[in-house]
């Protein structure tokens, strides 16, 4: 084994005890069980204008199986683009929401955080449902208020990039932690990101399974969406 080898498999062995300290210990944690579906949720999943795929609705009620148990959920949602995985999140969001508790959605780019915030705009309107956002695509008084809003719980979901990771970013009651695509995220980002995954809910949204880095030290449950 040459120098470079034993270098990435140094570094492949570092990430696996990390992952296995970290799931070691959400296992341990006491989360919060949200409540059951009620007609409210109902009519925000009816809304949708599209048919489910089997897919879809196989991985919305798994991981609506997850967020009512008592224990942080830490789930994996894989499908190609335009297989419908921004649909399962939102609900995951919504459920979260009208629970009272508050939900991140981390994005690699500014142009991801912009096409999400339009389409949780519009999933979302007509629901009593503020949306921010964090990216250099906002001015940076709006991005004040967004911080203090997140803070005083004001903003019931946000959208953003490794902004959303800084040190001023605190929330009420975060309930719900969804990352579109983690392994984008830099090594500087994985202690806030592992802050924050302590005791909430963790869904992580990804392209692939070869991309997401599945391992069979990955203890997440996993969603796949081919259809």
């Amino acid at each position: 084994m040459d120098e470079s080898e034993a270098q990435s498999r140094g570094e492949i062995e570092d990430i696996a005890d990390e992952l296995v300290d970290l799931y070691a210990k959400r296992e341990a944690e006491k989360g919060y069980a949200f409540p059951p579906d009620d007609s409210y949720q109902d009519d925000f999943d009816n809304d949708f204008p599209y048919p489910e795929t089997p897919d879809q609705i196989r991985s919305i009620n798994e991981i609506k199986h997850d967020m009512e148990r008592p224990k942080p959920m830490d789930r994996l949602l894989v499908g190609d683009v335009g297989y419908g995985k921004t649909e399962v999140a939102l609900r995951a969001a919504f459920k979260a929401i009208e629970a009272g508790k508050q939900v991140a959605f981390l994005v690699p780019t500014t142009i991801l955080a912009q096409q999400h915030h339009e389409t949780m705009l519009n999933r979302f309107e007509g629901y009593p449902i503020n949306v921010g956002m964090l990216s250099r695509f906002r001015t940076t008084k709006e991005m004040k208020e967004t911080v203090q809003q997140l803070k005083s719980g004001e903003i019931d979901i946000v959208v953003g990039t490794h902004r959303l990771l800084s040190k001023d970013v605190a929330f009420a009651d975060l309930g719900l932690l969804i990352i579109d695509e983690e392994q984008r995220f830099g090594v500087k980002h994985k202690e806030r990101l592992k802050a924050l995954k302590a005791s909430v809910d963790c869904l992580d949204v990804n392209g692939n399974a070869d991309s997401a880095n599945i391992t069979h030290v990955d203890a997440r449950c996993t969603g796949l969406i081919s259809d």
